[in-house]
């Protein structure tokens, strides 16, 4: 303690200064780094949650007791507990699902409810049931549906009930599929709907097509992904550029064809009718009296005959009839249209220089191939294919460089700063132990006095073997530019010194007679 108190006094004040500053911020960095090693590590408890549910899932987080932050819309807690937070909050329902279901008809009773009551109640009921199965969906975040539900009651004929179905999205668009998905999951729900009467939104894109009006986006999406990948397969992948028009049919068609074919018939009934007519004619002579004896006298005259026979056959055919109908969907494919652009290939010419020449015609005539019959070409139809080889345009060398994001983003924020910290208290600590005192060397101009430059004299004090040493390194405070000095007569500056300070010379002096009583 006492060397220390010696030390202390013989510093300057500028040092005693900066040797408290040192010590502060030492002190700082240990409790800093404390401090930090004693704070738990935060993790991810649920982000993205409505208003409503964040505010339930803080209630019982506070409540477990667990220490927890807010970083914007999301809940970081402890993540030693972060688990167990979990499972504890998932037994307790939370975060709650959109709305309620059928458990808002256990709170009514026969007693003071009307039938419109009930009515209101179970189709709410029935919503929230809907909306808790949408949300079982991986990409959907927030689900409403909407029941139009008409009343039954009386003799009047109502419409037929309609609903409609509200999504938020975590981003992923919802594809066709899943809206008829949707469709059929509403409309089997609820008794004597159809699904074309069930209406699906996105919150960001608006109506979704189920496919029964068919707009031809996916089917052009899909016949373009076939293509690029047949053609990154011979030219590589970027070499190839599709673009693809599918012009469809957008309204429904009927069509009602009725034929006769005359070659074709068939025997119904048939009818034969036969007659005969027979008849005799005789002509008398003169009329006289013995014409009028009943004797029988009679007078001959001319007689004549005839007879007739008719036959009728009547035959009843049936004539083949051929009736079509035909109903044509929106979606059909009116016209198609293929554009493919390939870049050329590279060719090294006389001079090292390496150019893009345009692909031959086989070559090109084999892609067209290849194209046609992954779209389905049909030439009847109209549609037309087009196959281009041209040299793309060169990329600059910075715009070819891929972005590797900025190490910040890769590295966790809290754990660099604890390196750093840790970093910054080992360089602290090395200067302050390491080195003797932070010295302070005031003018730089002015001479510091060595043992290399002390003059004869002096080294007969000096034991053998002594390493040399500064006099600076046994009192730095000494001041070796004493007023009427020589500056160039090294002897003069030690007598003048000697005699300034005798105690510091006496101080080298007995330093150097114990290190050679100490080496004999």
């Amino acid at each position: 303690m006492l060397k220390l108190q010696d030390y202390w006094r013989e510093r300057s004040a500028r040092q005693k200064a900066m040797l408290l500053a040192a010590f502060l911020l030492t002190f700082a960095a240990i409790a800093g780094l404390s401090l930090m090693a004693s704070r738990p590590g935060m993790a991810l408890l649920y982000s993205g949650l409505d208003p409503q549910q964040s505010g339930a899932v803080m209630a019982a987080v506070e409540k477990s007791g667990v220490s927890y932050e807010i970083r914007g819309d999301s809940i970081w807690v402890a993540k030693s507990r972060r688990d167990e937070l979990r499972m504890t909050l998932a037994g307790e329902g939370l975060p709650s699902a959109a709305g309620v279901g059928y458990e808002i008809l256990d709170g009514m009773s026969g007693f003071g409810t009307t039938s419109q009551m009930f009515d209101a109640a179970y189709w709410r009921a029935k919503e929230g049931e809907l909306a808790r199965t949408i949300l079982a969906l991986p990409n959907v975040k927030a689900a409403r549906v909407h029941l139009a539900v008409p009343n039954g009651r009386g003799y009047r004929r109502e419409a037929e009930a309609t609903a409609s179905v509200t999504l938020t999205t975590d981003g992923t668009p919802i594809n066709h599929s899943q809206a008829r998905a949707l469709k059929f999951l509403v409309s089997s729900g609820v008794s004597g709907m159809s699904a074309d009467r069930v209406a699906v939104i996105d919150s960001e894109r608006g109506v979704i097509s189920s496919g029964e009006e068919f707009s031809g986006e996916t089917r052009e999406a899909g016949m373009k992904r076939n293509v690029e990948r047949i053609l990154a397969a011979h030219v590589g992948h970027g070499n190839a550029i599709v673009e693809l028009h599918l012009d469809v049919v957008n309204e429904s068609e009927l069509l009602t064809e009725q034929r006769f074919d005359p070659q074709e018939r068939a025997l119904i009934s048939q009818e034969s009718e036969e007659s005969a007519d027979q008849s005799t004619n005789s002509q008398q002579g003169v009329v006289t009296a013995a014409s009028n004896l009943p004797e029988g006298q009679d007078s001959t005259g001319d007689q004549s005959r005839s007879s007739r026979s008719e036959t009728r056959q009547r035959s009843n055919f049936e004539v083949s009839k051929v009736t079509r109908e035909v109903t044509r969907q929106p979606g059909a494919t009116r016209r198609l249209t293929v554009a493919v652009l390939v870049n050329g290939i590279a060719q090294t010419g006389a001079n090292d220089e390496t150019t893009l020449m345009p692909r031959d015609e086989a070559e090109l005539q084999a892609i067209r191939e290849l194209v046609a019959s992954a779209v389905g070409f049909d030439e009847a139809r109209g549609d037309a294919i087009t196959v281009k080889s041209l040299p793309f345009a060169s990329l600059s060398e910075a715009g070819t460089l891929a972005s590797t994001g900025n190490m910040l983003s890769r590295v966790d924020l809290n754990g660099l700063i604890r390196i750093a910290l840790v970093g910054f208290f080992a360089l602290a600590l090395a200067a302050f132990l390491l080195r003797p005192l932070l010295r302070w060397k005031g003018n730089p101009n002015q001479d510091m006095l060595d043992i290399s430059e002390q003059p004869p004299a002096l080294e007969a004090f000096k034991p053998e073997g002594a390493p040399v040493q500064a006099v600076t390194d046994i009192v730095p405070e000494i001041d070796f530019a004493p007023i009427g000095a020589n500056d160039g007569d090294p002897v003069g500056r030690l007598k003048e010194l000697m005699k300034s300070r005798k105690d510091e010379s006496l101080k080298i002096l007995s330093g150097w007679i114990e290190k050679r009583e100490d080496a004999v």
